[in-house]
């Protein structure tokens, strides 16, 4: 489509529409990210993290998660794809016909690395994304106070996770926003890997994004942890749905992680396990302990989306794992059968 034709109905992956929203919890929601902007104006790229999206002829240009976007491999992302279309053949289809086009979907998954496959008229894709924080004088931003916190306090176990945000969030790069996202929007529009400490295929690939995916989309914040070092902060968890799970997955890190994984024996491991159970008592978006300094972030996501939708992988990113099949052959009646 030509630029003059943009100008008189620009298309939907380069519409941004903003408007006024009025509503209490939405005005305070602004607020708090208008002085977020102001504490934390840069922004550092964390890494692209991948999912997985389904397009139904009803969705009209949408695309709807359906995963988390927290695989660090586009294979990982494939991986689960090709599950939940064979589990989808197995519990939650009768229809023969059906069955066999998600299991043909999965065959195709199980030997190639493709990034979208087609079944009926539903069209599923590997989508890629990018994480990044915002950091100002401070150090990296921390959880914001309209940040959506569940209903207890209690730090429990890693098993207690908070519903995921991100699963089921529809890609609409036109939908309506709030004052301070769309400008948001606007601000990552041309975040792209520019430093030389990036091989230069994946900075090319970058920049090229920039002009065949040159819409962005935000993802709901999520929330990681941190430990500053030096001259740099340094995640040590995957991000996680609220604050509160990102808190018990530092009390995990003293507790198990540290002793297990990084030979922490003794008065130091004792150290650790006494300052984890202050901090249950007492949690926060930071804590020091003999020395160190851990701090609950908040972590940014991005989609990048064109005339086709959302991103998928690039060619620089990295992918150590080659496809391989992962579940039982099944025949179109649902049966099991062995090799």
């Amino acid at each position: 489509m030509r630029m003059k034709d943009h100008r008189e109905k620009p298309p939907a992956h380069l519409t941004i529409r903003v408007g006024l929203q009025d509503d209490p919890v939405s005005q305070v929601t602004e607020y708090d990210t208008l002085r977020a902007s102001v504490r934390y104006p840069s922004v550092v790229v964390r890494g692209p993290v991948f999912g997985f999206a389904e397009q139904r002829p009803e969705d009209g240009s949408r695309w709807r998660l359906l995963s988390d976007m927290d695989s660090g491999f586009p294979q990982l992302a494939r991986d689960s794809l090709n599950s939940y279309l064979w589990f989808t053949a197995r519990d939650d289809t009768e229809d023969r016909k059906l069955r066999r086009r998600l299991l043909a979907a999965v065959a195709r998954l199980d030997t190639r690395p493709v990034n979208e496959v087609a079944v009926g008229d539903t069209r599923y894709r590997i989508v890629r994304g990018d994480e990044f924080a915002r950091i100002g004088p401070e150090g990296l931003e921390p959880p914001r106070p309209t940040d959506p916190e569940p209903p207890t306090g209690d730090l429990g176990g890693l098993g207690d996770r908070s519903p995921s945000r991100t699963k089921g969030f529809v890609v609409d790069h036109a939908a309506a926003t709030g004052i301070m996202q769309g400008i948001q929007r606007m601000e990552v529009l041309s975040l792209a890997y520019r430093s030389e400490r990036y091989p230069k295929d994946v900075r090319e690939d970058s920049l090229r994004a920039l002009e065949t995916h040159p819409g962005v989309v935000l993802l709901p914040a999520a929330f990681a942890v941190a430990e500053e070092k030096e001259d740099a902060w340094e995640p040590l968890t995957v991000s996680l749905p609220t604050p509160l799970d990102a808190r018990r997955s530092l009390v995990n890190h003293l507790t198990d992680i540290l002793p297990r994984f990084h030979g922490v024996r003794g008065e130091e491991a004792a150290a650790y396990a006494r300052a984890a159970e202050k901090y249950r008592a007492a949690p926060g978006d930071e804590l020091r302990v003999r020395g160190r300094c851990f701090r609950i972030i908040r972590v940014e996501r991005l989609i990048r989306v064109g005339p086709d939708g959302p991103e998928t992988p690039r060619p620089s990113d990295h992918d150590p794992e080659p496809p391989m099949r992962i579940h039982p052959v099944m025949d179109d009646r649902g049966n099991i059968v062995r090799d």
